[in-house]
């Protein structure tokens, strides 16, 4: 499948920094027309660059998901705290794999009784032992490079859960691109998420704004409130003003 290669053949690129058109012909068993046309894709995202026989990862490309907990984690652990106060007693809450999301329940209150739909094994682990919070665990298969569940076996079943808010992460947003992230199946999970009728939240810290990955999940206009680390550029405001988007800064 071609969005599958293409994902991968980022994976790969990102992964070993530099390599030459023979090294992404060999890998993926494709021809040099095929790996040029894919690379024009992943140059368009901005995710990799052009060099001499070859292509490498831009400067600005994102961090590896397995690094990327430790990159601006107090911003992320702000925003998750904020995030968690946003939830009411109860609600019925989707909360995305991601690590800006990890830490939303480290303080939450006994008070409030809520119910938690997600795929993230860090949320998981975090309420398993929480009496007040009812646990829904989505797919079956575990990835281990993003610590979530994946493959959901009956695609029908996420229509059927009346979120009324979903907190959402995302490998970066712009205007142009929205939301995105770099797995196939992770993809098909937010997906579904959004496209349902509830209150979305994205969870991102500045560092997100104006990259983007393969995969768009959702377009930039489907945000309800947008909680981030410091202040965004003037065309995002500007956007969220026009849009009707609250920008919430922790």
């Amino acid at each position: 499948m071609k969005l599958v290669r293409i994902q991968e053949m980022e994976n790969y690129i990102l992964s070993n920094g530099t390599v030459s058109l023979d090294d992404l012909c060999a890998e993926f068993g494709v021809s040099k027309n095929t790996v040029r046309r894919d690379i024009k894709r992943l140059t368009e995202k901005g995710i990799i660059e052009k060099v001499y026989g070859g292509v490498t990862a831009a400067e600005k490309t994102l961090v590896p998901f397995e690094n990327r907990k430790v990159v601006h984690h107090d911003e992320k652990f702000r925003i998750a705290q904020y995030a968690g106060s946003l939830i009411d007693n109860n609600d019925f809450v989707y909360i995305d794999s991601g690590t800006t999301t990890k830490s939303m329940f480290e303080d939450f209150p006994v008070t409030k009784e809520i119910t938690i739909l997600t795929n993230n094994l860090d949320i998981i682990n975090s309420v398993a032992d929480k009496e007040n919070i009812d646990l829904i665990v989505l797919g079956n298969h575990y990835q281990h490079k993003t610590r979530s569940f994946v493959n959901v076996s009956d695609p029908s079943l996420l229509k059927k859960y009346n979120v009324n808010k979903a907190f959402m992460a995302c490998t970066g947003v712009s205007i142009q691109n929205g939301l995105t992230n770099a797995d196939l199946l992770e993809y098909e999970v937010k997906k579904s998420i959004v496209q349902k009728d509830n209150t979305l939240y994205l969870l991102a810290d500045t560092s997100k704004f104006g990259k983007s990955t393969m995969l768009t999940y959702a377009p930039f206009s489907r945000i309800d409130h947008i909680v981030t680390s410091g202040e965004l550029d003037e065309q995002y405001v500007g956007f969220c003003k026009e849009n009707g988007i609250e920008l919430i800064v922790v």
